[in-house]
């Protein structure tokens, strides 16, 4: 009749109880007539003891010792104060002496990877001799490598991205939606998309769920949002790309400015900036203990530059670009350098993009013809949302389409969604897992894809 009680909650006010626990045997120790074995939780362990005593036998040692790692074990005990803090545990101030153990589920002995090697720093690695565990091991055998406290940090922390992100736009008056993921043309009219067999023709997996964030702005309902898998079929292997990511998505309608759309989308990210200093420092300093990076930094407003801006930053510090060539990625992450160095944030917007590297359905800067209604927000010197107001009227749409030499066949389900009324609106998409890999300082953005699919992963 017993209730489990969570290891997290094994705290010096718990001391002398008897209680129930579950969890996995992370390691075992045999000495003489005690076996001390690591009970882990998720992110959470206990150091557990079985003494020869009133209740253990030296048969029940031994059986405890051979407990193959990875097994998942059910512990009735009793929570002690520890006489020193256990260093090598989360609970430090008890342990937890074993009375009664169960093998509910019990592992191979032999492991693809051992865990340890899996948290330990890479530096920390290499200075000492000890192994650590390569990011393909880790992917091949993603199931182990997923119970380590830093991979159980960083999806746990991921989904609170995903709870602030819903709790600040609904606060805001938002719709949450859900669009298609199976389309009869490519989203942005480029060749990036995945050919699905349909029936007797053939479809798309969606690129981006643009479209329908847009159709839904024409029929009237202003502000929406989705959370949802997007689709790019690009050769790039890089640290930051994926072929299927989660987007998070913002389309609104405005009344002046665009700007509207701007900084209500930047305080959105605030906000989950705020809300993930508040309430996962536990995941943050768990992560930062394999992988250390200085605290993420932000501003209140939010920092904007003018793309103009950004170029003059970046001539000033040697680099040689147009006024209407797009970013690199190495010129993104030094002008993230430069304006950390000169304002002291980690996030920034850059505004007004050339029109000349931007799709065919950003709206043009009425006062610049060069220039567009356009907006990239980066975290660290890269580039997590992009975004712009939409051409909203159907001719000038058309025209753009053919500037870019699209086929307009292939785009009329899109134009023509604008010829019933369509209210001037903006939004952005951005990448889950690239503002989970950013804020916690990490380098691939495979570690913050519970299962990554890049041009050369389709597997597990």
């Amino acid at each position: 009749d017993r209730v489990l009680v969570r290891i997290k909650d094994l705290t010096v006010e718990k001391a002398d109880e008897e209680v129930w626990v579950r969890g996995r045997i992370h390691t075992s120790r045999a000495k003489g007539k005690q076996c001390f074995l690591v009970l882990r939780q998720q992110q959470f362990n206990i150091q557990a003891l079985v003494a020869v005593g009133q209740h253990a036998s030296k048969q029940m040692v031994k059986f405890a010792a051979n407990i193959t790692k990875e097994s998942i074990v059910d512990i009735e005990g009793v929570v002690r104060k520890a006489y020193q803090k256990i260093g090598s545990c989360t609970q430090q101030d008890v342990e937890l002496h074993v009375q009664r153990i169960y093998v509910i589920s019990s592992a191979e002995p032999r492991l693809p990877l051992q865990l340890d090697d899996a948290v330990r720093p890479e530096v920390e690695g290499e200075e000492d001799g000890r192994a650590t565990v390569n990011q393909d091991t880790r992917l091949d055998n993603r199931i182990i490598d997923l119970r380590t406290s830093t991979s159980q940090a960083i999806f746990c922390l991921q989904s609170g991205i995903c709870q602030l992100f819903r709790e600040t736009l609904i606060r805001k008056g938002f719709v949450e939606i859900q669009t298609p993921k199976i389309i009869s043309a490519a989203s942005e009219g480029g060749a990036n998309v995945f050919t699905v067999s349909y029936f007797k023709t053939s479809a798309y997996l969606a690129q981006s769920p643009q479209l329908y964030k847009q159709m839904c702005i024409c029929a009237d309902f202003e502000k929406v949002f989705c959370v949802g898998p997007v689709f790019r079929a690009e050769d790039s292997n890089t640290h930051r790309h994926l072929t299927e990511f989660v987007g998070l998505d913002i389309e609104m309608a405005f009344n002046y400015h665009y700007h509207e759309v701007v900084d209500e989308i930047a305080d959105t990210l605030v906000q989950i900036f705020k809300g993930l200093q508040e309430r996962f420092q536990t995941e943050i300093q768990t992560v930062s203990k394999q992988f250390p990076c200085e605290p993420f930094k932000f501003l209140e407003p939010t920092l904007r530059l003018e793309y103009r801006e950004g170029v003059a930053m970046l001539r000033e510090a040697g680099v040689e670009m147009g006024d209407e060539e797009d970013l690199s990625t190495p010129n993104e992450k030094l002008l993230g350098r430069l304006v950390k160095e000169k304002y002291d944030t980690d996030f920034y917007i850059l505004d007004k993009y050339p029109l000349a590297v931007r799709p065919f359905y950003t709206m043009p800067d009425l006062a610049n013809p060069k220039t567009s209604n356009s907006y990239d927000m980066f975290m660290r010197g890269e580039e997590i949302l992009s975004g712009a107001q939409r051409i909203h009227d159907p001719q000038l749409l058309t025209e753009r389409a053919k500037h870019h030499g699209i086929d307009l066949e292939k785009i009329k389900a899109y134009i023509d969604s604008f010829r019933f009324g369509a209210p001037p609106h903006a939004g952005g998409g951005i990448g889950l897992e690239r503002v989970t890999m950013l804020y916690l300082g990490l380098h691939n953005v495979r570690q913050t894809s519970m299962f990554p699919r890049d041009p050369k992963r389709l597997t597990p």
